[in-house]
């Protein structure tokens, strides 16, 4: 009897099981599909919106946060499920011994689970040391019990997630196609000029660098000037801007690439379609093909200042108008993944799904200054 407990005590004591992680991934992941399932009624509410824009604009973003988090809820759920199987892999041979002492116990006959052959004081001492390992037995089959609904729920969620992924990616595209839609038949924006489009096109073809591009556009004469929309200090916005696009910092500003080459600006990693929005009240300077940028949006934010957005696949707006803060300016390129290719990238992690990128290029006075001093939160 002793030797049985003794057994049970250093097996108990060896590694015990994992314990639960602090946060929930299989709660958050659920709340991500709340999110989806409120943005899809934020959807059809803004099919009837006054200003179907504005309406439709937040309605991507929460298609766009509700999906991130899903991605981030599967990439956890993967993760936390790994670690419970990996506890049982390495505890497969400690637990086989485990059963097997306990099978032993439970073969013996009773009277010689309750005598000792020393006599009454090494009886008294076994039973002792059973009442307590019965404790800590029990503790540990009620761990495992719990370990293995986990492994199911979590196995279930990551099943009927495909339904929900399904479709939140085909809700994010409907969202799209009506806010490009509602954007080519919207007429309400101020405008302070009209485009010279044969000057616009010969300082296009003319222009080697973005530098070169940027200095011609500030001195390029506008056309029928108009005194249009509210003019802001967009100096006192710095450091609370919200980002153009949903994505994260690939490379600082005059950071060096891997081939050694520095830009003035920011490199913003995204994920296919994403949508970009003037972080501040802008008039649009230009909007199309620049150089090797893809489609390029360089909005005026304030006097002597430009916003450069460019490598987006497409873009709304004219020349001369004036687009409040948060409008939709336009989307990333690339193709969003189906359900199956969306749960492969979300359960790698890492960031491979982010593919495309923005550039973000901010100019006072002809001369480039780092942008992250003026998005919230950028630095942290």
């Amino acid at each position: 009897m002793k030797l049985h407990a003794l057994l049970l005590v250093g097996l108990l004591a060896a590694a015990p099981l994992a314990a639960h992680a602090q946060t929930d991934p299989a709660q958050s992941a659920r709340a991500a599909i709340q999110d989806l399932n409120a943005a899809a009624d934020a959807l059809n509410a803004a099919k009837g919106a006054r200003n179907r824009v504005a309406a439709l604009t937040q309605t991507v973003m929460a298609y766009e946060a509700g999906l991130a988090a899903m991605r981030e809820g599967l990439r956890r759920a993967t993760i936390r499920e790994a670690s419970i199987r990996g506890v049982f892999e390495a505890q497969s041979d400690r637990l086989s011994q485990l059963l097997g002492v306990l099978q032993s116990i439970q073969s013996a006959p009773a009277p010689q689970l309750l005598l000792h052959p020393s006599g009454p004081i090494g009886t008294a001492r076994s039973a002792m040391i059973l009442s307590d390992v019965a404790p800590a037995l029990q503790h540990e089959a009620q761990a495992l019990r719990e370990a293995l609904q986990e492994v199911a729920v979590l196995r279930a969620l990551q099943e009927s997630a495909v339904g929900a992924l399904e479709d939140g990616l085909s809700g994010a595209q409907e969202a799209r196609t009506q806010l490009s839609l509602a954007v080519s038949d919207r007429t309400d924006l101020p405008r302070r000029f009209s485009a010279d489009k044969a000057a616009m096109q010969t300082l296009v073809d003319s222009a080697k660098t973005l530098d070169t591009f940027a200095s011609g556009l500030m001195r390029l004469p506008v056309q029928n000037p108009q005194a249009g929309g509210e003019v802001l200090d967009f100096d006192a916005a710095r450091g609370h801007l919200d980002m153009p696009v949903l994505g994260a910092i690939l490379r600082h500003f005059d950071e060096a690439d891997a081939a050694g080459i520095r830009r003035p600006g920011l490199i913003i990693a995204t994920r296919p379609l994403s949508l970009v929005t003037a972080p501040w009240p802008a008039t649009i300077r230009y909007l199309g093909p620049l150089l090797d940028y893809g489609n390029v949006v360089i909005l005026e934010p304030g006097e002597g200042t430009l916003l450069v957005l460019a490598g987006l696949g497409q873009i709304y707006g004219s020349v001369g108008e004036v687009v409040p803060k948060g409008a939709p300016v336009g989307l990333m390129g690339g193709a969003e993944a189906d359900s199956q290719a969306f749960l492969i990238s979300s359960t790698k992690g890492g960031g491979t799904d982010r593919s495309e990128t923005l550039y973000i290029e901010l100019r006072k006075n002809g001369t480039p200054v780092d942008p992250e001093d003026w998005f919230l939160g950028s630095k942290d």
